[in-house]
């Protein structure tokens, strides 16, 4: 980092790459928090979060007791050890409140006043941030396994469904119905995605073993089938055009949108090129998924290489997405891991889990004391941490002169 900031001080590299050089540097020295935790709200699991995309101050969590809490992120008092309050709570005693579990919770993502909220109660609500009550309801009639609204749409306002049926259901948020339903699965669709870079693809996954790129705009069926054999015939495989060989009930595209992560019962993480949907064919190695729902896996921001983050059992793997490397395995939890979320400016992650907590993961920095004077030697510092092959410490310069950003 030192190197950098030399770079930078000359001229020779952009704000942009010593900005990517920081995150990457804080986002692989990721640790349990040690003076930070979230209050504890929910009295069963924890099935989801999100972060605001506005501020990213407020986080939302949604749990398998039906209840919706709001967090304060930056409430951070004088005092080194606290807990991020909640702002706000949707509780049991809320007679707007989910009749059954939570499965996923977001954030509107253009003004953090309205956000939304699926249950296994079949309905779809619309949250009034600050009135605490659905502005709009849909009834689907059906258990809902997850939801998701496209982070960069300007001319739609569309939700994606997926429920125990076998097809994706679209609703509209200015009609206030159901405006598509996309058939295509054999099976329920476990987990639905829309593309952080294109605002008509969307990509669901089903227990039909099966990856479906969709472009909306098109009635007449998918783009592709996602196959895992990339169209070759492989011995003893009865299978035709699946993603995994067990359901897939996790799905997360990259920051630029290129790239799509899944992950499946069969226990494995793949990486499929959106444009010509060919599965990479990096190995991950395995990875502990018995969920018979959706978990929420999430990559990286400005980080450079991208890094994935999959909840395995009671653990959370981080994986460089190109090479498939395992830099560490997150320990905290007691239970199995639903959900986790990248905090894009602090570089943090956060985590919910069956075991009812919410964890923080953030970077370890050191702390330099000025009374005294520096060893000779830092503790451990014979044991640099490296990861594909290259230094990850506070002078490793992470950077690539090949970046185009501004």
């Amino acid at each position: 980092m030192l190197n950098v900031l030399a770079e930078r001080s000359w001229g020779n590299v952009r704000p942009s790459q010593v900005h990517r050089a920081e995150a990457t540097r804080r986002t692989f020295r990721l640790q349990l928090s040690k003076h930070r935790d979230v209050q504890r709200i929910h009295s069963s699991g924890i099935n989801s979060l999100d972060i605001d995309p506005i501020d990213y101050k407020f986080m939302l969590s949604g749990g398998a007791d039906g209840v919706i809490a709001i967090y304060d992120l930056e409430c951070i008092p004088e005092v080194k050890e606290f807990t991020c309050e909640t702002v706000c709570t949707i509780g049991r005693s809320n007679r707007h409140v989910h009749k059954h579990s939570v499965e996923t919770v977001q954030w509107y993502p253009r003004d953090t006043g309205m956000f939304t909220s699926s249950s296994m109660d079949t309905t779809l609500k619309v949250w009034d941030t600050n009135a605490l009550k659905p502005a709009e309801r849909f009834v689907l009639g059906k258990g809902i396994y997850s939801h998701h609204m496209s982070p960069v749409a300007n001319k739609h306002c569309l939700i994606a469904v997926g429920t125990i049926d076998p097809h994706a259901t679209l609703c509209d948020l200015k009609s206030g119905s159901s405006t598509h339903i996309l058939k295509g699965h054999k099976a329920s669709v476990v987990c639905v995605q829309w593309s952080s870079k294109d605002e008509f693809l969307l990509a669901t996954g089903s227990r039909d073993n099966k990856i479906l790129m969709w472009d909306i705009r098109q009635a007449k069926g998918s783009l592709m089938s996602l196959d895992q054999h990339n169209g070759e015939v492989v011995k003893g495989s009865s299978a035709v055009s699946t993603a995994h060989s067990g359901h897939v009930n996790g799905l997360c595209f990259t920051e630029n949108g290129l790239h799509l992560v899944s992950c499946g019962t069969d226990n494995r993480v793949r990486l499929w090129d959106t444009l010509n949907g060919k599965n990479t064919l990096i190995n991950y190695g395995k990875v502990s998924n018995n969920m018979r729902k959706c978990i929420e896996i999430c990559t990286s921001s400005g980080v450079q290489p991208d890094v994935a983050f999959i909840p395995s059992g009671s653990d959370i793997d981080m994986f460089d997405v190109f090479s498939g490397e395992t830099d560490s395995t997150m320990k905290g939890h007691y239970n199995n891991v639903n959900c986790c979320v990248f905090h894009p400016l602090y570089q943090e992650v956060y985590s919910g889990g069956n075991d009812s907590n919410i964890l923080i993961w953030e970077p370890d920095m050191g702390h330099i004391h000025f009374e005294e004077p520096p060893p000779k030697k830092l503790a451990g510092a014979s044991k640099v941490k490296k990861f594909n092959g290259n230094e990850i410490n506070a002078t490793a310069d992470t950077w690539s002169s090949s970046d185009e950003g501004d």
